[in-house]
Parts: C-alpha cells; sequence; structure tokens
C-alpha cells in the first residue's frame, strides 16, 4: 500500500543521509517530494537520481531571505504542501573550553533557527490535515561530553515539538519529532574533525548502543514515513527514538 498516494513534501537537507533516504521512501510511498541542501550541484544531483517526483532548491535554512525564497518556489511548484520534514542540521562536537561565539551560532543557526523559519515560511502552505516531522536526536535524552551546543539544540527542537504542536493543532497540523540515534550518514565527515578522530569517536558510540551496531539511514526512514501518514494520526508532540536502545537501554 503506498502510504502517501498524491501527497505533497518539503524534506530539508535532503541530498544526502536521512533526508535523501526519506525522499526515496516517500517517492516509493506516492509522494511528490521537494528537497532542499545549501550546495546547488548537490541539490541538484540528487533531485535528477530522486527522478520525475522530486524537485531540488538550494536554500540554507538559517537564511531568512532564502526561507522566503523556497515558500515562493514550493507555491510555483506544488501550490499546497501535506507534508513537511525540518530535517536539516548540522553538528560540531567541542569541548566547553573550546566553545566560541561561532560554534554556537553555526548550530543554533541551523538546527533551532532553520527549523522555526522552516516552519514559518511554509505554514502558509500546507493543507489541513497536514503533519510535520522535526528532527533531533538522541544525544537530546543523554549527557554526551564534547556535544554541549549541538545537545542544546536537539532538545531545543524536542521542546519546540510540544509548543508547536501547542499552537497548530488547532488548525490541523500536526508536529511530532523523530531522534535518530548513531547513523551512518556523512554528517560525521562534516564535523571537522580528522578522519582518524571520527573513526576513534565513532568507536566510542558504537560500544554504547545495545543493539550493537550503527542504524542506517532508511531505519530512520521508516519512522518518519510512519509520523508524516495517517498511521499516526492520533499522535501529537511525541517523539520516537530511532537509536538501537542507547538512551533507553
Amino acid at each position: 500500500m503506498r502510504r502517501l498516494e498524491g501527497k505533497t513534501t518539503l524534506i530539508t537537507g535532503g541530498t544526502t543521509g536521512i533526508g535523501r533516504a526519506t525522499a526515496e521512501l516517500f517517492i516509493e510511498h506516492g509522494a511528490r517530494v521537494a528537497i532542499t541542501g545549501q550546495d546547488a550541484q548537490r541539490v541538484a544531483d540528487a533531485a535528477a537520481a530522486l527522478g520525475p517526483q522530486a524537485i531540488g532548491i538550494r536554500a540554507d535554512v538559517a537564511n531568512l531571505a532564502d526561507m522566503d525564497r523556497l515558500a515562493a518556489e514550493l507555491r510555483a511548484h506544488f501550490g499546497q504542501l501535506d507534508i513537511v520534514f525540518a530535517n536539516a542540521g548540522v553538528a560540531k562536537p567541542r569541548s566547553l573550553a573550546e566553545i566560541d561565539e561561532a560554534h554556537i551560532d553555526e548550530q543554533l543557526g541551523v538546527n533551532v533557527k532553520g527549523v522555526l523559519y522552516t516552519v514559518q515560511k511554509v505554514l502558509p502552505l500546507l493543507r489541513k490535515p497536514a503533519s510535520i516531522v522535526l528532527t533531533a536526536s538522541t544525544a537530546a535524552e543523554l549527557g554526551m561530553a564534547g556535544m554541549s551546543v549541538y545537545s542544546a539544540t536537539k532538545a531545543a527542537v524536542r521542546s519546540l515539538a510540544r509548543t508547536l504542536s501547542a499552537e497548530l493543532a488547532p488548525h490541523g497540523v500536526r508536529v511530532n519529532v523523530v531522534s535518530p540515534g548513531p547513523i551512518e550518514t556523512p554528517i560525521f565527515g562534516k564535523m571537522g574533525l580528522p578522519d582518524a578522530a571520527v573513526q576513534a569517536w565513532a568507536g566510542e558510540i558504537a560500544a554504547k548502543v545495545p543493539i550493537g551496531r550503527f542504524g542506517q539511514a532508511h531505519e530512520v526512514a521508516k519512522a518518519v514515513l510512519f509520523l508524516a501518514s495517517d498511521d499516526s494520526s492520533y499522535m501529537l508532540g511525541e517523539n520516537i527514538l530511532v537509536d538501537g536502545g542507547m538512551a533507553t537501554v
């Protein structure tokens, strides 16, 4: 059964990783999908690979002008939206002593402002009922050394699901959260660390996962599909952990 037949969807951060896997799954289930990313060529390549059911729009979610332009392009292409997956995010581990203003601003900009701008700018395009899914992280549930700013931003996203639910539910819009644990995605290569340090850090994290491995992007995509579809029609402000039991076992 195609669970998103005829639906229109926005996925921010949709060129790689969880966003890309979710776009592929949504298209498989009958949706038309718009993906965004900051690199124009990568956006174009990803949209071409996804096929005729997808369009790509270059946009920085932390840039208000970009998000205004994104909303205008979505209106021109789709008219209205049924589903929003506010997934774009950045993770930059750093010890407390090394944190500076730029480090804080980058992660707050993408992970918090980016979520707010995404929801705010596309809200007028949403049909009723509509579903919004936000990407938080299992890091918001744990105390992880070196992840102070990232974890705080993802805790903010978890909180936003509650407050936005209270504000938008009367208007027929559901907001829920998916919180991935350690997932094999390109985000690890974008942390600004040497490859050896990334591998060592990833090994330490994997050892803490009760299921004994990193997750795959397609495993998170299945949870997003559930939250986006009518299968979760009685869920509001909820958080689904997809983390191999890391935060609960």
